[in-house]
């Protein structure tokens, strides 16, 4: 089956990495057609939830896995219903809604929208799209590594951003195939959505009691076990930045390369713009520019006076 996603470039950064002495890859998930890698791993589970006649597909993120399950729905020519919190924001309605799903709101909440989400499975042709943990998801973002694999070779390490663990997962999924496997991946996180790091630090999951970040799309409140497990057999290097720094990177490479991420994509682009500690002695390093849609000018300019920057 051909992919929804499309094969994105990837671009040296070369100011930067004369500035602190490596070469800097970027990965720019940020330009799939619904604004992040999600599509990769989600639009991989719908392709094959279609092929074996699910015809309406039933999200309950609002953010960037929502928009992407609509987004290959529409592309797929099947039903799609998001059913997100009260607490999302206008802008992802918008374009979810634009994409022809059918949007309901519904509770304060995600956990409130994942139970309403569970109730419209009715039969066997709807199926649920989870925003992190599902093998599917892990092999289509995995994709991701057969692409660098043509575009680049080995890298020295790879920087990516975590929340719940899908593009961690797809990553090494990917990394194991090509025989990477002693390639460290630095996993970033904002502090007050750092559930990863704490449960690599503890050994097992640690649960957030709330998610404090501005970075939203890395707010899961427990990271998923299959993300931890592969902590035990492959180098993973939890490194948590401000939500401070992260903007401040965000604006950084807007200026850069012309293009608004989000504060989540935010967090690992400041592990290479503040050259950070989990780097060491790598040299070709490749950051996954992961993207999403919850970011605006107005709403970078609020964090940019937030933050004093």
């Amino acid at each position: 089956m051909n992919p929804i996603h499309i094969h994105t470039p990837l671009l040296e950064h070369r100011l930067l990495g004369e500035a602190i002495g490596r070469k800097i890859l970027l990965k720019m998930e940020c330009l799939q057609p619904p604004g992040s890698f999600k599509i990769r791993g989600v639009g991989y589970l719908c392709q094959k939830a279609v092929e074996r006649g699910v015809t309406h597909l039933i999200s309950s993120s609002a953010g960037n896995a929502g928009y992407a399950t609509a987004y290959a729905g529409r592309k797929l020519g099947v039903k799609v219903t998001v059913v997100a919190p009260e607490s999302s924001s206008p802008r992802a309605r918008e374009l979810i809604q634009s994409e022809k799903a059918e949007l309901i709101i519904h509770g304060k909440a995600w956990d409130d929208a994942h139970v309403r989400a569970q109730e419209c499975l009715l039969d066997e042709t709807c199926a649920y799209v989870p925003p992190f943990d599902h093998p599917d998801l892990w092999t289509g973002h995995s994709s991701l590594v057969d692409e660098l694999a043509g575009q680049c070779g080995k890298p020295d390490a790879v920087v990516l951003s975590v929340g719940g663990g899908g593009l961690l997962c797809g990553v090494l999924e990917g990394m194991e195939r090509h025989e990477w496997k002693d390639v460290p991946v630095i996993a970033a996180e904002t502090k007050g959505a750092d559930s990863f790091a704490q449960s690599v630090a503890q050994g097992s999951l640690v649960h957030l009691d709330a998610i404090t970040s501005i970075a939203q799309s890395l707010g899961a409140k427990t990271a998923s076990q299959a993300a931890l497990d592969w902590t035990f057999r492959h180098e993973v290097r939890p490194i948590v930045v401000s939500d401070k720094d992260a903007v401040k990177a965000c604006l950084a490479f807007a200026e850069d390369r012309k293009v608004l991420v989000e504060p989540a994509c935010g967090a690992s682009l400041a592990v290479v713009y503040d050259d950070l500690p989990p780097l060491q002695d790598a040299e070709k390093i490749v950051v996954i520019v992961c993207g999403g849609i919850g970011v605006t000018l107005n709403r970078m300019w609020a964090w940019k006076k937030e933050f004093g920057l």
